[in-house]
């Protein structure tokens, strides 16, 4: 064997050398916080995850007394002071005795230092399908609970459907996943909140009827004392994610769940702080089964660093839910090159935050048979 193809070979043992322990660190690197059966709930679901401007990992997620998306549903949470080395025992934030609680949608105001929890609420013997099409009990209605010391005690959840909720409206979502608080330009400092809803369309056929979902914002200029319901984007799209550009006017770019039957994400923008959005446009790159997906700022450009934006979600272009994959872009959402596999397997929703330490932090729905299994707490290095 001549001398250069030993270079070459001894190249390729390298690097799968290198791609092996990867492989291994992230499979070893995987911690569950919380798997179906325990504590008397049959299944956990909808992460969220944060970090407190004390370092502290906050993982929030639905409890639930059966499986499905309705009936006794609580709001649990777990927390870390170590950067997700070890957790806290699962701590129980909303409990309403048989009804549902959930759809965490967490933010912190890095001025105060407060973590803000939006949530939603209805009736334990209502289902999705009832209100949206207008034949339930009640409907659902939208909270707020929040933390002044690190996460470790809850405030009352306060109700605030009558400044967020269009009355009209019939289902609605906050997240799930995160908040965010813009920080540059001249909405600097609102804390801004993703959320989704249902609508009355003619035109529509969701639930099999006259109905269509969109999504929308709900934002706080005062530090969380009030809140506001921003601009909506439609038709077609509901559960959603966004960050801020680095364009430095705090212009946000919506990542979307669609419903246009392309089974691609969308893609919304604004340009004055969550009031007006542009129309969804699909991203080719982003395929989708149909699901709940994270979007992160993870780093801002600046002299000595590139822009790097993560996005997560089951990337399978047909109805089944899995092959859990971390995309990075490093121009602002326009195109994804980097891919990496999380998980192969069932997976669904998820969420991601950026540890104290500067690494990633994965939290999401993953199994062997189902996706609804376990939820996880992974660990990721991100290299530029």
């Amino acid at each position: 064997m001549n001398r250069r193809n030993q270079n070459a070979l001894a190249i390729f043992f390298f690097y799968c050398l290198i791609i092996n322990t990867l492989i291994a660190q992230q499979s070893t690197n995987k911690t569950p916080l919380f798997t179906s059966g325990q504590n008397g709930y049959k299944s956990f679901r909808i992460p969220a995850i944060v970090t407190s401007t004390e370092g502290s990992l906050l993982a929030f997620c639905e409890a639930r007394k059966e499986h499905g998306d309705a009936g006794d549903i609580d709001l649990m949470m777990r927390r870390s002071t170590d950067n997700g080395m070890s957790w806290s025992d699962p701590v129980t934030i909303w409990d309403d005795k048989n009804n549902t609680c959930g759809n965490p949608c967490p933010v912190v105001d890095e001025m105060t230092g407060e973590i803000f929890l939006l949530l939603t609420h209805n009736r334990g013997d209502d289902n999705e399908t009832e209100i949206i099409t207008k034949k339930s009990n009640g409907t659902r209605t939208v909270w707020v609970t929040s933390s002044m010391d690190d996460g470790l005690t809850w405030s009352k959840p306060k109700e605030i459907t009558k400044t967020t909720k269009n009355p009209d409206w019939g289902w609605y979502a906050t997240g799930p996943g995160n908040g965010i608080q813009i920080k540059n330009g001249p909405r600097k400092g609102r804390l801004i909140i993703p959320s989704d809803h249902s609508y009355d369309d003619p035109n529509g056929n969701v639930r099999n009827g006259p109905y269509e979902y969109g999504s929308h914002v709900i934002y706080s200029d005062d530090h969380g004392k009030t809140w506001e319901l921003g601009g909506t984007i439609r038709p077609k799209v509901n559960e959603c994610q966004m960050v801020e550009l680095a364009d430095g006017n705090g212009t946000l770019l919506m990542n979307m769940r669609s419903y246009f039957g392309r089974n691609r994400r969308t893609h919304s923008i604004s340009y004055d702080g969550g009031v007006t959005w542009t129309s969804p446009v699909d991203v080719d790159e982003l395929v989708e089964p149909v699901c709940q997906a994270s979007i992160l700022r993870y780093q801002w450009p600046d002299d000595a660093n590139k822009s790097v934006i993560a996005f997560l979600n089951p990337a399978s272009a047909g109805r089944v839910r899995h092959n859990l994959s971390l995309r990075f872009s490093y121009d602002e959402g326009k195109t994804w090159p980097m891919i990496r596999t999380i998980h192969a397997g069932p997976s669904a929703y998820s969420s991601m935050t950026k540890t104290k330490d500067g690494k990633l932090a994965l939290f999401y729905e993953a199994g062997e048979e189902n996706a609804y299994e376990t939820m996880v707490f992974q660990l990721v290095e991100v290299l530029d």
